[in-house]
C-alpha cells in the first residue's frame, strides 16, 4: 500500500464518522480528484468505505487480511512488527525472510503470507497453505546470543502462542508438544520452524516460522487425523490481524528477558503447566536412533528430560516426539 494511501486509510480507521473530502484535502494537502484516487485504490484493496454525497467517506469493514495497516491497531510492541511485509502469496515466509535478513532486513520485520504454495514444516514435511483463512508468518531476529542457544526460541514461541490463542479462545483445550508444536485434543493446530545463520559463538540472524490453522473450515482428506483448525474447535471465526499482534505482544517481552538469561529457568513453570508430553511415555524419533522412555519436564537448556527403563534419565534436545499406545 502507497504511503500516503496507508495514511489515509489510517485516518479512516480512526474515526467512526464520515470524513468530507474537503477535510481530507486540508489535511493531507491534496486535490479532491486524489483523494478519490487512494479511495479508489483502497477499495480495490477489498475495504469496503462508503462514499456519501454531501458526508464524505467512512470506512465500513476491514479485509481481514494481516497486512500492517490491520495488525498496527492491535499491537503493543516496542520493535516487534514495526515494519510488515505482506505478500498474497509466496512460496514460503521463511524463504522470503531468510533473503531480506542476509539483505540487512532489522530485526522485528514480519513476513506474512495470505498463501504459501511451498509451506514447509519440521523435517521437510509440507505445510498445508491455502489463502484466506490461516496465518502463515516468518519473523527477522538478531539475538546476541551463542547459536547453541537458538533452538530454546522454539519454545519461547510456543509459549507466546500458547497465550494468544487463549486469550482470544479462553475455552480451547491446547498443548504446548515438544519441541515445536500446538496440538488441540491431539490434532496439530499450529507448528514453529526457526532457521538460523550462524558461527558457533555468533548469531547472525534467526528466522522463527510459524503456521496457525485459524478460519480454515475444512482440513484435506490427509490430514483429517492428525490437524484442526481454531474454528473446527471452537466454530468461531477469528481476527488473524488480531492473533498476529498478540503473539508478537507476548513474544517480544519473553524474547528480551530470554536474552538476558543464560538459559530458560524463568520460562519453566509455563512450559510444564502446557507440556502436553508431560509424564507421558513416548517414542523419540532422532532419524538415526529411536529412544524410548516417560518424559519426566523440560531441561533449563530447553531439552527433553526422559526417564529410560533403565531408570537414569536423558536430555534429548532434538527428535520427533510420539505418545506411546497404552497397553490394554
Amino acid at each position: 500500500m502507497h504511503d500516503l494511501t496507508t495514511q489515509i486509510f489510517n485516518r479512516l480507521a480512526d474515526d467512526n464518522n464520515f470524513l468530507s473530502g474537503e477535510r481530507l484535502c486540508q489535511e493531507f494537502g491534496i486535490t479532491r480528484s486524489a483523494v478519490w484516487k487512494h479511495i479508489r485504490l483502497l477499495r480495490n484493496d477489498g475495504y469496503q468505505i462508503e462514499a456519501v454525497t454531501g458526508r464524505g467517506y467512512r470506512l465500513s469493514a476491514m479485509t481481514g487480511r494481516p497486512v500492517e495497516a490491520e495488525v498496527l491497531p492491535f499491537l503493543k510492541c516496542r520493535y516487534l512488527g514495526k515494519q510488515i511485509d505482506y505478500h498474497p502469496i509466496t512460496t514460503s515466509t521463511n524463504l522470503l525472510a531468510k533473503a531480506m535478513a542476509v539483505a540487512g532486513a532489522p530485526q522485528g520485520c514480519v513476513v506474512v503470507a495470505d498463501s504459501q504454495s511451498g509451506g514447509r514444516g519440521r523435517m521437510g514435511r509440507v505445510w498445508h497453505s491455502p489463502p484466506g483463512v490461516n496465518l502463515y508468518c516468518s519473523l527477522i531476529l538478531r539475538p546476541a546470543v551463542p547459536s547453541i542457544r537458538v533452538p530454546q526460541l522454539t519454545l519461547l514461541l510456543a509459549v507466546a502462542i500458547h497465550r494468544a490463542l487463549l486469550q482470544l479462545s479462553p475455552e480451547l483445550e491446547a498443548m504446548i508438544k515438544w519441541p515445536n508444536d500446538i496440538l488441540v485434543h491431539g490434532k496439530k493446530l499450529c507448528g514453529v520452524l526457526c532457521e538460523m545463520q550462524s558461527e558457533p559463538d555468533l548469531t547472525h540472524f534467526v528466522v522463527a516460522g510459524i503456521g496457525i490453522n485459524v478460519n480454515q473450515n475444512e482440513i484435506p482428506p490427509e490430514l483429517k487425523e492428525s490437524a484442526t483448525s481454531l474454528f473446527l474447535e471452537s466454530g468461531q471465526l477469528f481476527s488473524r490481524p488480531e492473533l498476529l499482534a498478540l503473539i508478537l505482544n507476548y513474544f517480544e517481552p519473553l524474547y528480551d528477558e530470554w536474552v538476558l538469561q543464560d538459559d530458560l529457568t524463568f520460562l519453566l513453570p509455563a512450559l510444564e503447566a502446557s507440556a502436553l508430553l508431560q509424564s507421558k511415555e513416548v517414542t523419540i524419533d532422532q532419524r538415526n536412533r529411536i529412544l524410548t522412555g516417560t518424559v519426566t519436564g523440560i531441561a533449563k537448556g530447553g531439552e527433553l528430560k526422559l526417564r529410560g527403563a533403565d531408570g537414569e534419565t536423558l536430555l534429548v534436545s532434538s527428535g520427533e516426539a510420539h505418545l506411546r499406545k497404552q497397553r490394554s
